[in-house]
């Protein structure tokens, strides 16, 4: 229903809306409590996203790959800081940013407590990341080198080429004795010592005879472990074919067994010049009557000592040897051996080694003649070395009667 204006004045206001019902000052948006609360939390939400975008960062330039071009060999000294290794790494261009590097040490050394940086000598590949860089840091797995001795060598010999290695530290201060230490070839790092190759190789050799020992066969005539290296260093001296060691093993088992001496010339060797090693020029009669203990051509049984460092296949032959006969063996001229069982079989053989060995040292003096008269003839040879006249035409050789 329509109600009509009773005035002029009335019809021009226009009816005034109601009245909002009061609010509750706790739902005002303008509270000082929620106007902090709400900065508050604005604030660790950019907090929490720069510090979530910082360690992403991180993380992105810690597994980025390295600035390293080629493979390189890094050495970190015994005592190093690690802001002093931070500093070399990066001014060997090894890692690009070195607080990254120092706060990734801080993070997982220091508060996960994941080891710590080790001294020694390593190698980092090409564009390796800085991760790859700290782990093998952290898990010392440094350099290896690796240096080899020979089976046979006397501990002299062993300790030169130990001192002789520029990579190992210290100094030998004593030869170990003979026959104490196990030939083979040795890994090493940057940190280990010359002493410690030796330890190492004395502890080898300790430990595999102990384990031999206990195989061995019931019959052998040596009685100790320790005779049984004496013998196995004449063994290794007497020849370098695998296949002969356990049948030389059985001629000198039998020998021993039947009372006969030796007969070693490798001892006489060793009796003369001791540990600096085996001379090239056959032994001499008046050689073979000297008088000293390792000569067994003179003395009963076995010399007082090894005459060198034996490998562990020579130690295998003497405490297994074949199952033989056999008291006798010559050089065969190839570099192996004949075996025999009776003395006049030996010295067929031996006769026969006579013969190759005149055949060898005639050989032997031919050659160098024809290399004596070659280095005349080079003399010879006017301007060119190529055996020509300066018109071209061949030189003339000088006759010379051949041998007979």
């Amino acid at each position: 229903m329509n109600v009509a204006a009773t005035s002029p004045a009335e019809a021009l206001v226009p009816q005034r809306p109601p009245e909002l019902p009061p609010q509750d000052e706790d739902d005002d948006n303008s509270h000082p409590v929620l106007r902090l609360f709400d900065g508050l939390f604005n604030f660790v939400v950019i907090v929490a996203v720069l510090v979530a975008s910082f360690f992403y960062f991180l993380r992105v330039e810690f597994d980025r790959p390295g600035p390293l071009q080629v493979s390189t060999i890094f050495a970190v000294p015994k005592g190093a800081s690690t802001t002093s290794i931070a500093n070399r790494l990066t001014e060997e261009g090894i890692i690009t940013d070195r607080r990254i590097f120092m706060a990734a040490i801080f993070y997982f050394m220091r508060l996960k407590g994941e080891g710590t940086l080790k001294a020694g000598e390593y190698q980092f590949d090409k564009q390796a990341t800085m991760r790859e860089v700290l782990n093998t840091l952290v898990d010392g797995k440094s350099v290896q080198y690796r240096i080899t001795f020979p089976e046979g060598w006397t501990s002299q010999q062993i300790v030169e080429r130990i001192s002789a290695n520029a990579e190992l530290d210290g100094a030998v201060t004593e030869i170990p004795p003979e026959g104490s230490l196990l030939p083979d070839t040795y890994s090493f790092g940057t940190k280990d010592s010359k002493e410690d190759i030796l330890q190492r190789m004395q502890a080898a050799q300790r430990k595999f005879l102990a384990q031999v020992w206990e195989e061995r066969d019931p019959d052998i005539m040596v009685k100790t472990p320790e005779e049984a290296v004496i013998l196995a260093s004449i063994v290794e001296k007497e020849t370098g074919i695998a296949e002969e060691r356990p049948r030389i093993a059985a001629v000198f088992n039998n020998r021993l067994r039947k009372g006969m001496r030796l007969q070693s010339d490798p001892t006489i060797i060793y009796g003369i010049f001791g540990g600096s090693g085996m001379r090239d020029h056959p032994i001499t009669k008046d050689e073979l009557k000297q008088e000293n203990p390792y000569n067994t051509y003179q003395i009963d049984g076995l010399p007082p000592t090894p005459i060198g460092n034996p490998g562990r296949a020579a130690i295998e032959a003497v405490l297994k040897p074949a199952k033989t006969d056999e008291v006798y063996f010559v050089a065969d001229g190839t570099g192996g051996h004949i075996f025999s069982t009776t003395l006049a079989e030996h010295n067929r053989n031996v006769a026969k080694w006579r013969k190759i060995e005149r055949e060898i040292r005639a050989r032997q003096k031919a050659e160098e003649e024809a290399a004596k008269l070659a280095a005349e003839l080079g003399m010879l040879l006017p301007e060119g070395e190529d055996g020509l006249t300066p018109t071209g035409g061949p030189v003339v050789l000088p006759q010379r009667n051949p041998t007979r």
